[in-house]
């Protein structure tokens, strides 16, 4: 039977954070010319086998997330790794794409963390130019650091509000920092217009996800998988409309799940939660956008039509401007419509 090309689908790319985007070609050589070893399962056995379901298999994973990003050391490797994360993400379809960055990470190699959220900035506004692919950019703060260092991130996004940051979000290992712990954070954000997305329901359970809504206000959640455990709590995503990113090579690769099909992607979809499929970490865990819809199409029979719809969810949950969400959601219609040759 023939379908149409998943790679001319238009959607919104809500789930990509800043190192995880990089290529592993780029990895491997910015690596090489900075002086940075890399351990084996960076380089022969990429993409590297991972289980973060316990302690140790999350710090072997977090320290493989380190090591990479220490290849990025000037300016121009900035500009290389947003650039063609912008050209990857053009390839797949994206018209538009929300960059998740912890300006943290990188601050003692770039002058500060506000030298380095303009940095990123700066490269996000050379790749629109260059791509014609439309990017925000989400602060992340870190659930392993302490509340007022989220402050001081929510502060700095607030400060750049109009200038390209679009949403504040929430990261790393969850079981180790309650959403309830980064409450005043995120009201910080909400207060400037930012949305709020933190994630949750990945390692952690439905209360993870609750905590969210409740204590954060979630627009949208991060993975959020595991709210498939709580009946009520799926159907309140749902009336809600608060969009699950949904990443299933990522919870595959991380243990989340034994296998890809069985991501609850198919009974969260039936059941009403908005959904936009997202790639997490390709540098990790190797496939990207494209390929997330394809696992919709193959492993969970999504037709061409519930494929569009999931476009739309992608788009409706983004901060993308009006006219481009109009624009992007005819553009869908129009990739339904035309007939399969």
């Amino acid at each position: 039977m023939r379908q149409r090309p998943i790679e001319l689908l238009p959607k919104a790319h809500l789930h990509l954070h800043f190192t995880g985007s990089m290529r592993h070609g780029t990895l491997v050589e910015l690596a090489q010319e900075r002086g940075v070893h890399l351990p084996h399962a960076l380089v022969e056995e990429w993409p590297p086998r991972l289980r973060a379901t316990d302690e140790r298999g999350w710090f072997r994973f977090q320290r493989l997330y380190d090591i990479a990003r220490s290849v990025l050391q000037r300016p121009e490797d900035v500009y290389r790794l947003v650039r063609e994360a912008a050209e990857d993400e053009v390839a797949a379809g994206a018209q538009w794409l929300e960059i998740q960055v912890d300006p943290s990470g990188y601050a003692t190699r770039f002058d500060g963390l506000t030298s380095t959220l303009e940095l990123v900035l700066d490269c996000v506004r050379a790749a629109e130019r260059d791509t014609g692919l439309g990017i925000g950019v989400v602060v992340a703060a870190n659930r392993t650091r302490h509340p007022l260092d989220a402050k001081t991130l929510a502060r700095l996004a607030a400060k750049y509000v109009d200038h390209g940051v679009v949403g504040f979000g929430l990261s790393n290992d969850e079981r180790r920092g309650r959403a309830r712990e980064f409450e005043g954070a995120f009201r910080i954000a909400r207060r400037a217009g930012l949305l709020s997305v933190p994630h949750g329901g990945e390692l952690g359970g439905p209360r993870s996800v609750r905590e969210c809504l409740d204590e954060l206000e979630a627009n949208r959640v991060g993975h959020g998988v595991r709210a498939i455990e709580d009946p009520y709590l799926v159907e309140r995503i749902a009336t809600q409309e608060v969009t699950l990113e949904v990443c299933p090579s990522s919870n595959a690769s991380l243990g989340v799940v034994r296998d890809v099909a069985e991501v609850p992607l198919r009974r969260l979809f039936d059941r009403g939660a908005p959904i936009a499929l997202g790639s997490d970490d390709p540098l990790l865990f190797g496939p990207r956008l494209a390929e997330q819809y394809h696992i919709a199409r193959e492993s969970f029979g999504f037709t061409d039509s519930e494929l569009a719809e999931l476009a739309r969810m992608s788009v409706r949950g983004s901060a993308m401007p009006e006219s481009r969400r109009k624009r992007m959601l005819g553009d869908i219609d129009s990739w339904l419509a035309d007939p399969i040759e």
